[in-house]
């Protein structure tokens, strides 16, 4: 099954705990503080694998959570950083944050890897917070929480050549024809419900990757039919092939039919209508081919190189390959940029997000939240007095103190972070 878009669930590895530990060799009755630093937890790391050509791995598994990092031990020895967990996807993924929409990765190259998920740092340990002040501290830090989001993947496949028509006008005829694969090919519409790729081997020694994509509609860029569906994977070809129907035997009139296909790609991506296109005139074997042909041809505006070819008889498919290779050979193998890639780089600000925010619950409890402030709760190990202690001095000079009392909170009144709640003292 083609699986080409779908939601994915992740969770980088937590941080290990730092250890309250403390020497106690012989002859060294005071030797301090001893616990060690805790392990970095794992990264998520999506890798392009050429082996693969659909996300069908993410279909029935869409929760990945990597391993937390070990925690810290005796006489300051670090825990063990866990080992990134690595996904492999096909070339031509793009991984998009669900909520946001901003693109996080998009792997083309073979082995391209990018961090989807960063693992937490792990705890300090209590030999990390001597100080001539405190030379023995009892706490430790907790790991800290690794990134977790909800992720869409979607695969835009990567190929040389893109076949584009109405549905049953020989696409995938041609592409079995052409290369080795071996498409479903059957007399009725939509009979393709998924791309399909083929290496495509010319007699003078040049190859190229040729996609055939499922039959487009009028209305496709809305939704309408498969189109929606499919018409990204259209987005990274160098060389786009219209198959017309020349013989009209469904009906429909071959310029029309040009003319409709052309308007969808606009509608998509203006941007398509940059690359090259081909017109190949398949079913020329069949009655009034030919001269649907000479009509087809007197109307066309644009100097489109059009092709007369048959699948059925292989009539004119060396002539299209050629041209297809020779034309390859003269743009560039990325796929083209659009406008905004070629603009200048600016440098815009980014107002970073508050520390935190204060809210108040309909109980009349005050709540503190926000990314940073409970990153030091989730990491703070609130069995400790010191460590408790410590918090709350962190609290004081993020100026949380303040602005509750600016919020008008008073001595004895109930304060909220996350799970956990405690009064206000003046």
């Amino acid at each position: 099954m083609f699986v080409d878009q779908v939601s994915v669930y992740v969770k980088a590895g937590d941080g290990g705990n730092g250890l309250v530990a403390y020497r106690r060799e012989k002859y060294i009755p005071k030797g301090g503080p001893a616990g060690g630093d805790g392990g970095d937890g794992a990264d998520i790391i999506f890798k392009a694998d050429e082996g693969l050509n659909t996300l069908m791995d993410f279909r029935y598994n869409r929760h990945f959570k990597a391993k937390r990092g070990e925690n810290g031990m005796n006489q300051k020895q670090h825990g063990k950083n866990a080992s990134p967990l690595i996904l492999s996807v096909p070339p031509g993924t793009i991984v998009k944050d669900e909520e946001t929409d901003e693109v996080i990765a998009d792997l083309i190259t073979h082995q391209q890897q990018a961090i989807i998920a960063k693992g937490g740092r792990g705890g300090r340990g209590n030999a990390r917070f001597a100080s001539p002040r405190n030379p023995a501290p009892d706490f430790a830090e907790n790991g800290e929480p690794g990134q977790e989001r909800n992720i869409k993947v979607e695969l835009k496949l990567i190929a040389d050549v893109g076949l584009v028509g109405f549905p049953s006008v020989g696409k995938s005829t041609l592409l079995s024809v052409v290369s080795a694969a071996k498409p479903k090919i059957a007399d009725y519409h939509f009979t393709t419900l998924s791309p399909n790729l083929g290496v495509v081997d010319t007699s003078d020694h040049r190859s190229f990757v040729i996609a055939d994509l499922p039959g487009l509609i009028e209305g496709a860029h809305e939704g309408i039919g498969l189109g929606h569906q499919f018409l990204r994977h259209i987005e990274r070809t160098r060389v786009i092939v219209h198959v017309i129907d020349m013989a009209g035997m469904e009906g429909r009139d071959p310029y029309d039919d040009y003319l409709k296909i052309n308007e969808e790609l606009k509608n998509y991506d203006e941007n398509l209508m940059n690359r090259p296109q081909l017109i190949a005139a398949n079913k020329m074997d069949m009655p009034d081919a030919a001269a649907n042909l000479k009509t087809f041809i007197n109307k066309l505006e644009q100097e489109t190189p059009v092709y007369a070819i048959s699948t059925l008889t292989k009539e004119g498919i060396k002539e299209l390959l050629f041209t297809i290779a020779d034309t390859l050979e003269t743009i560039p193998k990325e796929s083209p940029k659009t406008e905004e890639e070629n603009e200048k780089v600016i440098y815009r600000y980014h107002r970073k997000d508050k520390a935190f925010e204060i809210t108040r619950e309909d109980d009349g409890a005050f709540v503190i939240s926000g990314e940073k402030v409970e990153t030091l709760f989730k990491m703070t190990d609130f069995s400790r007095d010191e460590a408790v202690q410590r918090f709350a001095r962190q609290l004081r000079g993020m100026g949380v103190d303040e602005a509750l009392r600016k919020r008008g909170a008073k001595d004895g009144e109930t304060v909220r972070i996350l799970d956990f709640e405690f009064d206000f003292i003046e």
